[in-house]
């Protein structure tokens, strides 16, 4: 448990995650209110990595549930193993037999069967998926809940009973409660609007593009052995990027990726024809890689 927001931002950088006080503020109220956290912002600015370096530095299991398009119950929450419970029938049906033998018509052998649901329907046989898996949890997890946006609101709808109330009811067994409360964090990109009943269950975080200084420190950290001039000309030139028109905005991940290539690269300064070179890297559409060529100059500048 944190103990404090610094302590927060601490063990976060001993992770080496680095965050805002008000990214500590929330994380640290989430932890204490037992309440979930919505994380927006555009991508690449490190909705995911905080729920990962969260679990890390509470020592908690990690369980993450990637959301699309078309996500249900059964991918998300638990499956029966038929494949599990046909293979028990076939071993078992001598004692099957016995047990129907003398039966006098069919009700009667259905109704034994009935009395026997309990050894082929047990959680023997569910397979649990990553709600189901932070609900039965041994030890307190991290439910990280990705991309809730591209998930359909029906899936968002059927996810508020499970905030709500932390317990699923399996009609052929029972009502499963949680163990241990997760602490959980959903993310979003915003492709689609979320409703005001999952807001209003959770505290709200935006985690923008950082300014220069913080995301200077975020490079130093993460790509070791680059020089202080290329780490600071890459973010320079970023956040130039940044400033054009394009379709896909260059995120922190982004940032990184250039810096460790440039690393690889053993080059000693940005100039217009290595950042023509790489663009690649950075830049994920062929429309902002020319529209980046056009400005070759003023991104490699300085």
């Amino acid at each position: 448990m944190f103990e404090s927001i610094e302590e927060v931002r601490t063990k976060l950088a001993e992770q080496k995650y680095i965050c805002s006080k008000e990214i500590a503020t929330v994380i640290f109220l989430a932890e204490r209110l037992e309440k979930p956290v919505l994380v927006e912002g555009p991508a690449g600015v490190g909705k995911t990595d905080l729920g990962k370096v969260t679990a890390a530095a509470l020592g908690r299991e990690f369980i993450r549930l990637q959301c699309y398009e078309g996500l249900d119950e059964s991918k998300s929450l638990y499956e029966w193993e038929y494949a599990k419970q046909l293979l028990y029938t076939q071993i078992l049906k001598d004692v099957l037999a016995e047990e129907l033998a003398g039966a006098r018509d069919l009700a009667e052998a259905v109704e034994r069967v009935a009395r026997q649901d309990e050894v082929f329907f047990s959680q023997k046989f569910i397979v649990p998926r990553p709600l189901l898996r932070a609900i039965l949890s041994e030890k307190p997890a991290l439910l990280l809940i990705d991309e809730v946006d591209k998930s359909d609101p029906e899936f968002e709808a059927f996810l508020l009973e499970i905030l709500s109330d932390f317990q699923v009811s399996i009609p052929e067994l029972s009502t499963l409660k949680a163990r241990h409360i997760p602490m959980v964090i959903l993310t979003s990109n915003n492709s689609r609007e979320l409703s005001d009943a999952l807001k209003r269950r959770c505290l709200h975080l935006f985690i923008d593009f950082p300014p220069p200084e913080q995301e200077l420190e975020i490079v130093r950290l993460k790509v070791p052995g680059i020089s202080e001039s290329l780490a600071e000309q890459v973010v320079s030139a970023v956040h130039r990027l940044r400033k054009l028109d394009l379709k896909k905005v260059p995120g922190i991940s982004e940032t990184l990726d250039w810096a460790r290539a440039l690393v690889v690269l053993n080059a000693g300064k940005l100039d217009p024809g290595l950042v023509r070179d790489t663009l690649n890297i950075v830049l994920k559409y062929e429309k902002d890689i020319r529209k980046a060529e056009e400005n070759l100059h003023q991104i490699a500048a300085g």
